[in-house]
């Protein structure tokens, strides 16, 4: 069976929605520096900050923090800041927490981001939305990309395909890591991902 191409997908739409507005859920600025040089010179880009399974706040603000200062030295976005909402990731992990890494307790965590990204292009008027989380050689585009298209069916916001990693895209993100001393954290994030 082939696998679909969603690199090729995004760049069909990319071809075709010049001003666009795309609300981008962002998990740290490192994912987020290459993908926002795919995206930010076609749409009108808002990052999304929502990351309620980092493993403490301290985390959190820090790469928060990192990612405000990425956008400032670019300026290839705004910023859509949530609370840290960690009582929302505990309650998708309970009863899956001897899950291995990338299994389904990953699966539901893509869901709880993905579907609040969705909620809030809606609310807010956005064209489409998407995600950085496909440039991790270490997150499932399939299953990325499957709730994507779920959920832009379940609230009527069209969802941006992407395989980020594709064309080097984690090899660019490194690059671009260094570039802007963009601090990169050796784990996805939850207590889960960073005991393994």
């Amino acid at each position: 069976m082939n696998r679909r191409n969603y690199d090729k997908e995004m760049l069909d739409i990319l071809s075709v929605s010049a001003g666009k507005r795309l609300l981008l859920h962002s998990c740290c600025a490192p994912c987020s520096s290459y993908c926002l040089t795919q995206v930010a010179p076609i749409f009108r880009t808002t990052v999304f900050y929502f990351n309620p399974n980092l493993d403490s706040e301290a985390e959190y603000l820090h790469r928060k923090n990192e990612q405000i200062r990425l956008l400032k030295e670019t300026g290839a976005a705004d910023l859509l800041d949530c609370d840290y909402e960690k009582e929302a990731f505990e309650a998708i992990a309970k009863g899956y927490e001897n899950e291995p890494e990338g299994g389904a307790r990953c699966k539901r965590c893509y869901l709880l981001r993905l579907e609040r990204t969705a909620q809030e292009a809606k609310k807010r008027g956005y064209d489409f939305f998407g995600t950085t989380l496909t440039v991790s050689p270490l997150k499932d585009s399939e299953a990325l990309n499957a709730i994507g298209f779920a959920l832009e069916e379940k609230y009527g916001v069209r969802y941006l395909p992407s395989d980020f990693k594709k064309r080097n895209g984690y090899l660019h993100s490194i690059e671009l890591s260094k570039k802007y001393d963009l601090y990169r954290q050796n784990y996805c994030g939850c207590e889960y991902s960073k005991r393994s």
